[in-house]
This record gives structure tokens, C-alpha cells and sequence, in this order.
């Protein structure tokens, strides 16, 4: 019976009964056959994002997978960042690690390249290469296929979890596949790389290497499904004291001939390579991993099932799921180990490690989908923050591979555990996450924390930078510490956090109506400008920090002056265009007016309406960024896709809800683009948010009922989402207030 539509079975005679249960058999087969046809893993454009700014790779990934196979340009450069960049016409390699729309240049690691004579050599760094047509690509959720024009070869790439599959379709002849370990892009720099040849199909070895990720150690073991016929090995260097092997493994071939090559990775030894690579793929049969994944995604896809007659809409919603669970990424070996940030080998027993997590931004929406759709890794993500900020001495705040990288600001991942925790999602030692919490955000030394304990703002200091966002953030980390010492019942500790909580108003300049960089004696920096870009600003100006301060949004709004002030504010962030004079920095993207949709600081800002007299304004702003700013194209992205975020508030934002508020278990109603969608919720129930009437037009909710019963505010709970039921929401193109 289908799970997402279960039958109500109501009160019949005895009459009735026997064509009651035809029909109802008749439907279960029905429902059956929908099953099968539903294949929402074929709707996922993975090319959505490889343009502009979005930074997303075309390859193949299981979900949160370990290994992301993909192809690589071969050369470096911001737009290269996940080692891919559409307008490109060269491919220099398939590696089995990328970051999803980061902007930041890491991985690239265990990279290989089949060929056939003459070779392509292009002036460094491009190097070994082919020149590629998109014509000949093919990209789907789990699966990726394009022709190296150059060499005629065929080459069709899918992963498991922690093995990336090749599959290279030969035009004959003599043809070589080349390891490349040495050659490194963008931030990342091989240290070290060592190969080991086993027998005449299984290749081992590693790659360390030294960048974002830093000291990454990468461990593999790789087998062909036929022998080579014959290996050459060749030593690079690298540095002073170090060297990288290479490999070239040549097969003589007969036109079709296909030759697969199955590569596990682990980050803990070759020893746990090759067990990965056992347990994920012993027959090195790519069209049998092919379709485990496939089914993968489409358990994964398919706990949200949306209606929409517009199949462009379905793509893009699809997509943006996909690419939501990209990452955080498998961060264990088979058999539950990893190495964590102290060097040491730990192990997993009973849940699964993750890493990669961009906290500064997934904090907003990424993890809150998580707690909804797929609770289980929700509470496994939440415990992998905590255990790695246990082993490391603090919290992380962007860690990947086992490494730090104190990207960005703040200390995200306190959100993001305490939200799980006071959901009931993991198996984490609550007092443990809390004493670790509270560890790092006493820590005088870290990042100008004394000065926000001792001042109640960051003050501006030569030298550092980011002081005012510094201060708001600081101010929402504390606050979620709050929430988790009050549910532990640790009194003194909730006082001195939820005060601290409060600080976000010690850098409210009433003269100018915003949040302002503030000096150490007191007074606000000068000049300002709030359209300008400035060092103590995150990669934001004023304006899209004027409303982050999701935890108290009353107080913000009194210190603004009250709901009209408030949503005077609103209204001129999105008229106000910006100074002539200044110049809008590469992370400034999907811009209305000052309201920079490309970057997360104000992702939640539209929201905010529903605390005016007017929610309906912010229908008109969510439904200009979703059908605007989002597109089937692969320039489909407003901004860097930032490990999921900017995917997750469009998934979250298309079904009508929002968490403004990460910790609060709250979600703002905005402007639904679907006519509905179905949420599979633990316990065999379904959560179906209809929107009643939509259209173009009838954008705006004109009422709502929760399970039969009207809602008096804009808002529900993620109670009320996991208790299973139905939000009706009665669409109208009258811009109206229903919740007077």
C-alpha cells in the first residue's frame, strides 16, 4: 500500500464489503504501479549550478556520499572551485572528492584519466587533457556520462557511498588509464602520494595533501575489472623533501571494449580502503552500483512528494532536494572508523561519522529540512559536531576530513546540535555537548570573545575583522546554548548565556537606525555607509545584516521602533538600490535591491513580514526569488550553493515554510510554489501542505487550517509536522492579512 497516500478506511455494511475490498485491491495495485513509476532521481539536473556563481560539480554521489566522482576542467580559478565550471571545454581528470558550491578550492583527490594515443599535453597547469562537448554529457542523480572528444573514449561514472565506479567505453587500439596524485588545484597541495601495485588488477595508495583541509590524508584502493597489460610508475617532486608517484596502466583494447575501474577511498588506512571497497563493491559490476544508487536517491528524493503541472518546477525542486544532500558528507570507514581532529582513530558504533559542514550557513535551513525528512542522519550529523568539537578542545565551526578549517565566523554547529537535541533526534550525550558549548564560548583567546564578554559587543581592532557580524552571531550561538541549558535544567548557565543572547542591541546605532561597527570606547565607527562593503562587515553590508537577530525578534523590532518601523525596513531593503559609488563584491549575488539572495546572512529576512501588518509583502518577494532566481538552466543557482543551503531554503521555502528561528521548532508560512507536496514523516504518516487554488496570481494565503482546524498566526510547529496531518491553505490574489 503506498505509504505516502494511505487509505482511510471507513465504517461500512456487510453488503458492501466484498466490492469495498475489490476496489480497494484495485487501488492498492494502482498505488503500486505509482510507486514504481515515481523516479524523482531522474528529474535531478545536476548541471544546475556548474554556471555562475553556484559552484556545484555534474558528477556522480550516493547520498551524502564519501566519494564525489567527477570530472575536473584541470585548471584553477575561483569559478573552478568544485573543479568544474561549465563554459569550459577540457577535462583533465575524474577525481573522487569535490565540495559543493564552497568557494573554496579543496580536494581533487585520486584522480584518473583514460586515453589513447597521441596524447593531449596542455602548458601547466592544465596538462594531460581532452577537449569535451556537452552534447555528449549526461547527467543524472547518481550517474554521469560524457565522450573525450579527443581520445573517443566513453567514460560513465557512478559512486556507492565510499567507491566511485568508471566506466570507460574504448574505440580501440592502445590506451592507457594515467593515476594522477601529484598534480593539486586551486588551494590544495599534494605533500605526499605513494602507489602500490598489488597484482595485475588492484592498485593501493594514498594521497596526503596540505590546504583547506589541513594535513588531509586520503587512503585508496582501486581494481580494474580486467588485468593491464602493463604499469609504469613515475616520481614526482613535490617539494624539498617530498614526492608524489604517478601511475600509467596500459591496456591494449578492441573497439567497444569497456574497462571499469572501482576506487574506494577512507581516511583512516589502505587497509580500510580495500575493506570499503569489499563491502561497496566486490564485483566491480558499474551498471549493478549504478542502479543500487538510483533506488538510493529515489528513497531519499522520495520522502518529499510534490504536485505541479509545471515539469520545469519539478526539476528545479528536485534538484535543489538532490542537492541539499550532497553534504555534510560519510565521514567513516565500513566499519565505523575515522580519524577525528585530535590525529587519533576513532570509531562509530552505531551511528555514522559526517564531516564537511559549512555551519555558517546550513545552521539556517540545511539541518532544520534534515530534522524533518531524514531524522536519523539529522541526529548523526548533530553527534558528529559534537564528538569532533569533544576530541578537538571546541566546537567546530567548518571541519572537513578530520580538520579544522575556522572558515567563516561564529560557532554554528551549537545550533545546530541543540536543535537536534531538543527535537529527540541522536543518540548524544547532551550534558557532554553542553559542557563543550560552553568551553568554547568562554574562550577568552578565541576570535575576540573577551571583548564581547567584557564589553557586550566586538569591538573594531586592527587586524582582525568582521567585529559587528561577529557580535550578532556570537549573540545566536548564545542563545542556543541558552535553550540547551534550560532543557537541562542548568539554571546559572542559562542566565549567563541567554544575557549574552541580548548583546546583538550593544551595536544598534539608533542614530542611523542600523547595526553598526562600534569602537572600543563606546562610540560607532565613522564614516558609515550602509551599502558599502567593509571589513567588519562578513562578506555583507549593513543592510543584509539589519535583520539577524532570528532569536529575539521582538526585541529587534522594538529596537527598530515597533511592527510599522519594521516593516518600513523591510520595505526599503528591498527598494533601495544601491550607491554608485560602490561596488558589489563576487559574494553580492541575486540581488532586490540591498537584499543579497546569493549570500545567507539575510535568507530569512522575507519572513519577517509575517510579524507586520503586511505578511502578504513577503509573498511577493519569496515568489520573485523562486521563480526568478532559481531556474532549470546552469545558471539555475542565484549564488554559491554553500554544502546545501542555498538548495535546502528553496526545498523548505516551495512547500511554504521557513525556520527563521533554527532553534525554536518554529516555521514562518510564506508562499507556497506548489500545489502540494507530501512529507514522509517517521512512523509510517505523511505531513501534505495543500495550497488550495494556487496560481500566479494566487500567490497569497487567505486562510489556514491545521488538520481541519483555523490557525490563528502564520506559523507552525515541527510538532505539528511530525505528528503527521495536513496544512489547507486557501490561496487568493487579494493581498490580504488573515491573521488579524
Amino acid at each position: 500500500m503506498n505509504k505516502y497516500a494511505p487509505i482511510r478506511l471507513l465504517p461500512f455494511c456487510a453488503a458492501a464489503a466484498i466490492c469495498s475490498l475489490a476496489a480497494i485491491s484495485c487501488q492498492s495495485k494502482q498505488q503500486a504501479a505509482d510507486d514504481s513509476a515515481f523516479d524523482p532521481a531522474s528529474l535531478v539536473n545536476p548541471m544546475i549550478g556548474t554556471d555562475f556563481t553556484g559552484n556545484t560539480y555534474p558528477g556522480a554521489q550516493a547520498p551524502f556520499g564519501m566519494v564525489q566522482l567527477s570530472p575536473d576542467n584541470g585548471l584553477p580559478g575561483w569559478d573552478r572551485i568544485s573543479g568544474y565550471f561549465y563554459p569550459d571545454s577540457t577535462i583533465a581528470g575524474f577525481s573522487h572528492t569535490h565540495l559543493s558550491g564552497t568557494g573554496a578550492g579543496d580536494l581533487y583527490d585520486i584522480s584518473f584519466m583514460p586515453v589513447t594515443r597521441p596524447i593531449k599535453v596542455g602548458d601547466a597547469p592544465l596538462g594531460i587533457h581532452s577537449k569535451f562537448s556537452h552534447d555528449s554529457e549526461t547527467a543524472r542523480a547518481g550517474y554521469y556520462k560524457v565522450t573525450l572528444d579527443d581520445y573517443g573514449i566513453d567514460v560513465e561514472l557512478t559512486a556507492t557511498p565510499r567507491v566511485g565506479l568508471q566506466r570507460y567505453t574504448m574505440p580501440g587500439g592502445e590506451a592507457a588509464v594515467i593515476l594522477n596524485l601529484s598534480k593539486a588545484m586551486n588551494w590544495d597541495a599534494t605533500t605526499a602520494a605513494e602507489i602500490n601495485i598489488v597484482d595485475s588488477v588492484t592498485v593501493t595508495g594514498y594521497r596526503f595533501s596540505d590546504g583547506w583541509a589541513r594535513n588531509q590524508k586520503v587512503w585508496f584502493a582501486s581494481r580494474f575489472s580486467r588485468p593491464f597489460d602493463g604499469v609504469e610508475l613515475h616520481d614526482s617532486v613535490i617539494g624539498p623533501d617530498a614526492k608524489a608517484q604517478d601511475a600509467a596502466f596500459f591496456f591494449n583494447t578492441t573497439k567497444g571494449e569497456q574497462i571499469t575501474v572501482a576506487t574506494a577511498i577512507s581516511g583512516t588506512s589502505v587497509e580500510n580502503a580495500m575493506a570499503n571497497l569489499m563491502a561497496e563493491a566486490p564485483e566491480i559490476d558499474f551498471d549493478k552500483a549504478e542502479a543500487a544508487t538510483h533506488s538510493a536517491w529515489n528513497d531519499e528524493l522520495g520522502r518529499i512528494r510534490i504536485s505541479t503541472p509545471d515539469s520545469s518546477l519539478q526539476r528545479v525542486f528536485y534538484t535543489a532536494l538532490y542537492h541539499s544532500m550532497l553534504a555534510p558528507t560519510i565521514y567513516c570507514d565500513t566499519d565505523g572508523s575515522y580519524t577525528g581532529p585530535d590525529g587519533k582513530v576513532h570509531k562509530a558504533d552505531g551511528w555514522t561519522n559526517y564531516s564537511s559542514f559549512s555551519t555558517w550557513d546550513t545552521y539556517r535551513a540545511s539541518h532544520p529540512l534534515y530534522t524533518i525528512i531524514d531524522p536519523v542522519r539529522a541526529g548523526d550529523m548533530a553527534r558528529s559536531l559534537t564528538e569532533f568539537g569533544l576530541q578537538n578542545g571546541r566546537l567546530p565551526v567548518w571541519n572537513m576530513w578530520g580538520a579544522e578549517t575556522d572558515m567563516m565566523i561564529g560557532y554554528h554547529s551549537a545550533p545546530i546540535i541543540v536543535d537536534a537535541i531538543l527535537k529527540g533526534l541522536g543518540d548524544i550525550d547532551a550534558e557532554k555537548a553542553l559542557d563543550i558549548m560552553v568551553a568554547t564560548a568562554r574562550n577568552r583567546t578565541y576570535r575576540q570573545l573577551g571583548d564581547f564578554i567584557d564589553l557586550g559587543y566586538v569591538p573594531v581592532v586592527d587586524g582582525d575583522n568582521w567585529e559587528m557580524s561577529k557580535t550578532l552571531e556570537y549573540a545566536f550561538d548564545d542563545y542556543a546554548i541558552a535553550m540547551l541549558a534550560q532543557h537541562l535544567g542548568k539554571t546559572d548557565i542559562y542566565n549567563e548565556f541567554i544575557k549574552r543572547a541580548g548583546n546583538y542591541a550593544n551595536t544598534y546605532n539608533p542614530a542611523t537606525a542600523f547595526f553598526q561597527p562600534r569602537m572600543r570606547d563606546g562610540s560607532f565607527m565613522e564614516p558609515f555607509n550602509p551599502d558599502a562593503y567593509t571589513e567588519e562587515i562578513c562578506e555583507s553590508n549593513a543592510w543584509q545584516y539589519l535583520f539577524s537577530v532570528q532569536h529575539d525578534i521582538e526585541g529587534m523590532t522594538r529596537l527598530f521602533g515597533g511592527p510599522d518601523a519594521l516593516e518600513a525596513k523591510l520595505d526599503s531593503m528591498v527598494s533601495h538600490q544601491t550607491d554608485p559609488s560602490v561596488e558589489l563584491p563576487i559574494f553580492s549575488t541575486g540581488m532586490i535591491g540591498q537584499y543579497a539572495h546569493g549570500n545567507e546572512p539575510s535568507h530569512h529576512n522575507p519572513y519577517l513580514y509575517n510579524y507586520t501588518a503586511s505578511p502578504w509583502k513577503g509573498a511577493d518577494w519569496l515568489r520573485r526569488i523562486m521563480t526568478e532566481l532559481y531556474t532549470d538552466t546552469p545558471e539555475g543557482l542565484p549564488g554559491n550553493e554553500d554544502m546545501g543551503q542555498m538548495s535546502a531554503w528553496y526545498v523548505l521555502s516551495a512547500m511554504g515554510f521557513y525556520p527563521v528561528n533554527p532553534v525554536s521548532g518554529i516555521y514562518e508560512l510564506g508562499a507556497p510554489m506548489l500545489q502540494q507536496a507530501v512529507i514522509a514523516v517517521p512512523g509510517g504518516k505523511t505531513f501534505t501542505i495543500k495550497a488550495n487554488g494556487l496560481s500566479d496570481s494566487k500567490r497569497y494565503i487567505g486562510s489556514a487550517k491545521l488538520n481541519g482546524k483555523a490557525i490563528a498566526e502564520p506559523r507552525i510547529s515541527h510538532s505539528d509536522i511530525m505528528a503527521g496531518g495536513t496544512l489547507e491553505l486557501e490561496m487568493t490574489d487579494s493581498p490580504t492579512n488573515p491573521w488579524k
